[in-house]
């Protein structure tokens, strides 16, 4: 009965650490291969196509290098919680628990991050989602001085992030503290952004808030909205 207890206790932490993991199947965020193992997704563009906004170099870097790592994290912790399972052994399930909502987490940001990027970006949203950010924030430059102000202050590292809440059905502009942290539980992330240094410091140094503000010029406009249908559906 007990390893009954914990056998469901291990696949709902292994379900729930990763924020609206189901949420962002529609756009195939998080894709594996055929052993069902996490892979890194490809970039939808060039290493240098967001230059001179983000340089080539802090590209190759956080794709190849920093994002990889969170897969492969992913990965061990899930093998070693089935070995946990197979073997009767929780000694560890605190541990690779909480590395499974970390990794996980840093893995589905940066796969949503890729994607809310396209070179010659920026401009603003229309449609549904350009009403739903006047109804939410008043306005349009109002939300972007938020999110700025947001990203800019997130203490040590993290994300700033635009997420929709199915629950009360609006817009929320969040601080997520390393990948998982002061995440709002269910709430769908949409517009994500890595502040984390490693993904700014060659081309801006510490001047983290210049590149904040260079994302705007970025955002994949059409991607954001296709997430923000998505979630409400």
């Amino acid at each position: 009965m007990r390893k009954s207890i914990l056998m469901i206790c291990l696949t709902a932490v292994t379900l729930l650490a990763v924020p609206s993991l189901y949420a962002v199947s529609p756009n195939q965020d998080m894709v594996t291969n055929e052993s069902g193992e996490y892979i890194l997704p490809e970039l939808p563009y060039a290493y240098n196509a967001l230059e001179p906004h983000i340089d080539e170099a802090t590209m190759r870097l956080h794709h190849g290098k920093h994002h990889l790592a969170y897969v492969n994290g992913l990965n061990a912790a899930l093998k070693a919680l089935a070995q946990a399972r197979e073997t009767s052994n929780y000694d560890l399930v605190s541990y690779y628990s909480s590395q499974v909502s970390f990794h996980g987490s840093g893995h589905l940001m940066h796969a949503i991050f890729w994607k809310n990027m396209k070179p010659n970006g920026g401009g603003v949203p229309t449609g549904k989602l350009a009403a739903a950010i006047d109804k939410e924030f008043g306005s349009f430059d109002a939300f972007k001085a938020h999110y700025i102000a947001a990203a800019t202050k997130v203490e040590g590292s993290g994300w700033g992030v635009l997420g929709y809440d199915p629950m009360g059905k609006k817009l929320l502009v969040m601080q997520v503290e390393k990948h998982q942290n002061l995440f709002v539980s269910g709430v769908v992330p949409l517009l994500v952004l890595d502040v984390w240094e490693h993904a700014y410091y060659l081309n801006y140094q510490n001047r983290r808030a210049d590149y904040v503000k260079a994302f705007f010029n970025i955002i994949n406009w059409e991607d954001v909205a296709q997430r923000f249908e998505a979630a409400q559906n």
